[in-house]
Order: C-alpha cells, then sequence, then structure tokens
C-alpha cells in the first residue's frame, strides 16, 4: 500500500554518550585552565552524583575517545603522562565559546564588514552615480550606460561617451585592529565568585569570531595585573589570575603600543574588568593601593584615556561590578576617552562585547 505510515513521536534523536560527556568537559577544562587530570577529576565527581554514564560507556571509554579523536595527549609522548589538551581542543574550546556566548551569529561572507559609507569598495549596491576618473571598470551599470548613450547620442549613430557611463555604487568595508584587555587581579576570584572562566570564554569567543568571520581585522591579545603582557589566542583556555593588583595603566600603554604598529585605519581597545585601578609602575617600583580611588593612580588612567581619545582609538570598558566608587571611576574614564562602557552581569557579558564589536565596525576619516 502507498501511502504515509503514523507512528508516535520518540523525539529527536539523542545526543552519543561521548557528546555528552565531552561539552561538560570542555567547560570543566577552561575553569581548570587546561588541567585535563583535574577536570577529569571533576568529570569523575559528577558521574558519581548525576549518573552521567551507564554500564555500555564509562570515564575510562571517554578517555581513550579524547586520546584517539585527537583532543589530548600525552606531554612527554605515547604512553607517558600528564595529559595535555592539543590545538584540536583549543580550536573546539574557541569554537564552543562563540556558540555559547554568540548564538544569534548567522554565517555570512567572510572577510569584511559594510559601513554606512558609500564609495570604492567590494560590495555593490542597487544605487548609481555617474562615471568618475579612477572607479572600477567592473563596477559599471552595463545596461544603463547603453541605455544613456542612446537617449544622449540616437541609436543609428551609436556613441559612448563618458556622461553617459553610470557606475554602481558600493559599500565601503572596514578593516578593524581590537586590543582585548584582560583584567587577571586577584579580584577576579575573590569573595567565592569565579569571574576570570567567564571573561575567558568571551576572549575565546570574540577571538574565533574575528579568525572565522573578520579574517582581514587583526586582534592583540593582553592581560593586566601589576604588569601587562600579550598573549596568544592559544593561551587563552590557560589563564589564570595571579596574586595581582589592576594596574590598568601597564595595560592601555601596551595596547597603544600594539596599535601603534597596525596598519589598518580602525582601532580600539575593549576591557574586561572588575575593579578600578589600583597600581602603577615608578621606575623599577610599584607604587599599590587598593583602599578607594588613588589620585596618584586615577590621573595617570585618565591621563592615558585622553591620549587614546586623541588618537582615535576608542575604549569600551565591561565592568563585572557595580559598586557605586567603581561606576564612578568608569564615567570618569568614559568621559576621559569619550568611549563606551557596560555595567554587565557575567551572563550577559559576551552578548555586550558582540553588539559593541559589530557597532564600531566603521570607517574614519582623517
Amino acid at each position: 500500500m502507498i501511502g504515509w505510515q503514523i507512528s508516535d513521536f520518540t523525539g529527536f534523536e539523542d545526543e552519543s554518550s561521548f557528546e555528552k560527556l565531552f561539552k561538560i568537559f570542555k567547560d570543566l577544562l577552561i575553569h581548570t585552565s587546561g588541567d585535563v587530570s583535574e577536570a577529569l577529576s571533576w568529570l569523575t565527581e559528577l558521574d558519581k552524583h548525576y549518573k552521567l554514564t551507564d554500564d555500555q560507556y564509562g570515564i575510562a571509554d571517554f578517555i581513550e575517545d579524547l586520546t584517539e579523536k585527537g583532543y589530548i595527549s600525552s606531554k612527554g609522548g605515547q604512553g607517558k603522562s600528564p595529559q595535555i589538551p592539543t590545538s584540536k581542543m583549543e580550536l573546539e574550546l574557541r569554537r564552543q565559546a562563540l556558540d555559547d556566548i554568540f548564538d544569534q551569529l548567522k554565517k555570512t561572507k567572510s572577510g569584511n564588514h559594510q559601513t554606512k559609507m558609500t564609495g570604492q569598495g567590494d560590495e555593490s549596491t542597487s544605487e548609481m552615480k555617474s562615471y568618475e576618473f579612477g572607479d572600477k571598470l567592473d563596477s559599471i551599470a552595463i545596461s544603463e550606460t547603453i541605455k544613456n548613450a542612446q537617449i544622449n547620442h540616437g541609436i543609428d549613430d551609436f556613441q559612448l561617451a563618458e556622461n553617459d557611463i553610470r557606475i554602481y555604487e558600493t559599500f565601503q568595508k572596514s578593516q578593524t585592529s581590537t586590543v582585548l584587555m584582560i583584567d587577571i587581579s586577584h579580584s577576579m576570584i575573590l569573595y567565592g565568585e569565579d569571574r576570570i572562566t567567564p571573561a575567558k570564554k568571551v576572549a575565546m569567543a570574540l577571538s574565533e569570531l574575528i579568525i572565522t568571520k573578520y579574517p582581514k581585522d587583526t586582534l592583540d591579545i593582553i592581560v593586566f595585573g601589576d604588569d601587562a603582557w600579550s598573549i596568544e589566542v592559544k593561551d587563552l583556555p590557560y589563564l589564570q589570575v595571579g596574586p595581582y593588583h589592576t594596574n590598568t595603566v601597564a595595560g592601555l600603554e601596551l595596547a597603544m603600543d600594539l596599535l601603534r604598529k597596525r596598519k589598518n585605519p580602525n582601532k580600539q581597545i575593549m576591557m574586561i574588568t572588575d575593579g578600578k585601578p589600583t597600581c602603577i609602575k615608578k621606575g623599577k617600583s610599584y607604587y599599590k593601593n587598593s583602599f578607594g580611588l588613588d589620585r596618584k593612580i586615577l590621573n595617570r588612567t585618565l591621563a592615558l584615556a585622553a591620549n587614546c581619545r586623541k588618537i582615535n582609538v576608542p575604549i569600551t570598558t565591561f565592568m563585572i561590578a557595580r559598586d557605586p566608587y567603581l561606576v564612578n571611576f568608569v564615567d570618569q574614564f568614559t568621559k576621559a576617552n569619550n568611549g563606551k562602557a557596560f555595567y554587565s552581569s557575567l551572563e550577559g557579558l559576551g552578548e555586550f562585547i558582540f553588539m559593541d564589536y559589530k557597532q564600531n565596525k566603521r570607517n574614519r576619516k582623517n
């Protein structure tokens, strides 16, 4: 008999046992800063409490699959310990962070992003204009050009003059150089609240966004505590908080040095922090003050914010705190730079960064 056979709905196909454990393991791996042994230990404890595995597939099977699939390897070679994440795992962590934080992002053409300005560019629009010297010939609107020539010169004596030519307008495409500053001072894990793990996820998601969707953009990542230094994208999962104060000045100085080397006309700094600046370097020593807003430290920080404004480098601050004196600092800092500031919960941090990164895609003409 030809027709449809109706049966009870049994739901969508479930994830495999490996995939279920893998999602949890990736989160644990970020939380433990890339310590495979510790992450597996936590996974084993979770399995005991929540029965994540069964008789057919256990933690030992999961570890074997992780190795066979190339997500972890032995540091000293085959059969030796400890086990460490591979580059394949690092890529997977960035992709997972991108999916988790920027899940509203849809795949589009990679390479650049449009601005609201028209001019010479790569993306054609429906708008047309008269030909000007320097316009690309492949942007000529053929039908409209021939139509103009026929109207202006007649069909019998066909001619094509410069003023007959019509050109499709194109969107200018901008390229942006971004420096992402991540606070790794002790306050990022203070009072029993883990703020560094969400910050790492955001940084991994942003880096994967730029690498895959905007490959012509550049991204530099720096961390700052008592001092500031650059790290690579592959280092993000292993980022740890130290017994540091918050030297925002050192972070801004390094960010400005990195941006000076970039040739893109559009430059910006994004800073994820949960506290006020509490440290500056004076010669070879440090001046530190964790109580209130120290005027010496504050003045140095605001001066750098103003300098960034002079060279058209906006700073977007993502403050993971709402204490009144911290809000006061960010307000002063933002006014000095003419930048932006967001006071966000840990859950909303990724969405704020995504939205601001998209909005900062604009062309600046000197």
